[in-house]
Parts: C-alpha cells; sequence; structure tokens
C-alpha cells in the first residue's frame, strides 16, 4: 500500500471511527489519544510483509482493544486483591465489575468482561458452574443449596473455591496492567 493510499484510508475512515471511539470513551482526551494510537498502528502495520484485507473491520477490533486497554489501565488493580486471600469463603464478583452507571467507557468494557466470564464460565465443570453461578449470580445462599441439593455445604464451598481459583487463571490477563 502505498502512502497516497494510507492517507486516503485515514481520511475515509477518521470521523466514522472516531465516534465510535468517543461513543465509548467519556473522557474527549482519551478518545483523540485511542484514534491516534489505531491509526499510529495502523501504519506501522502496513509496513509489514503481509497485507491487512480488510482495513476497516482491523481499525475497529484494533480500536476495541486499545478502548479495553485504556480501562485496564485506568483500574490498575490486580484481580486476586479485589477477590480477598484464598482464604476468603465470600467473592463478590461486582468487584471486579465496572459499574454499569459509570459512562459510555464502563459501559463497554463491562459488556467485554462479561461476555469474557461467559466464555470461562462454559468451560467450568458442570457442578463448579452451578454453584458459582447460583451464588454469585442468583444470591442464593449455601445454606439454600445444600437444603435444596442434599450436598452438604462444605461440598459446595470447595466447588466454588475450585471455580474462583480457574475464573481468577482464565480471566487474569484482563486485570494486569501493562
Amino acid at each position: 500500500m502505498t502512502e497516497q493510499a494510507i492517507t486516503a484510508t485515514v481520511l475515509k475512515e477518521r470521523s466514522r471511527l472516531g465516534n465510535f471511539i468517543r461513543r465509548r470513551v467519556a473522557d474527549p482526551t482519551d478518545a483523540d489519544d485511542i484514534l491516534q494510537d489505531v491509526f499510529h498502528e495502523f501504519v506501522q502495520a502496513y509496513r509489514l510483509p503481509e497485507p491487512i484485507e480488510q482495513v476497516t473491520a482491523w481499525l475497529y477490533r484494533v480500536a476495541r482493544n486499545r478502548i479495553i486497554d485504556r480501562f485496564r489501565k485506568k483500574r490498575e488493580v490486580a484481580l486476586a486483591d479485589l477477590t480477598g486471600s484464598d482464604d476468603d469463603e465470600e467473592y463478590h464478583l461486582d468487584l471486579l465489575l465496572p459499574s454499569p452507571d459509570g459512562g459510555p467507557e464502563e459501559a463497554y468494557a463491562r459488556a467485554m468482561l462479561l461476555e469474557e466470564l461467559q466464555a470461562a464460565l462454559e468451560d467450568l465443570p458442570a457442578a463448579q458452574r452451578e454453584v458459582f453461578v447460583a451464588h454469585e449470580l442468583d444470591g442464593v445462599s449455601f445454606k439454600e443449596m445444600a437444603e435444596a441439593s442434599g450436598t452438604p455445604i462444605n461440598t459446595l464451598l470447595a466447588r466454588k473455591r475450585y471455580a474462583v481459583q480457574y475464573l481468577r487463571a482464565r480471566l487474569q490477563y484482563l486485570y494486569e496492567p501493562e
């Protein structure tokens, strides 16, 4: 791709891509920084031997990734710090997710994190997933689960503990600052 083609692409996509980013990032300065990062990466990518086949899709994918990266950098809190030590019996998922009332940037990050969580939950063994979902998402107490299923509370606690340990490991990359 020539410099003229790169310039034409930037001019063509700048407005739409900028609007896409601004709808998801509350701070206009951050949105502009992300837009510049995306186009910088675009220019760098065209210096590589492999061409970008679908330029518009590639630009939006990079923009989404930069928005998530920006949100991660602002959080700079490790997953393990939020969930407490391994000896804790209680974990609170809401502490790990951005507020749904925190503006478009946090709403977008929350949606992305929930998608990742859903994928990770699907990989859990059924018994662990059921306990985690019942306790964390549905608010069912361990006592209620034990009475309904006939499973001892300690077994339910262990299942949740294994689920949380797996989810921590699987999702840790989302909370590590770059």
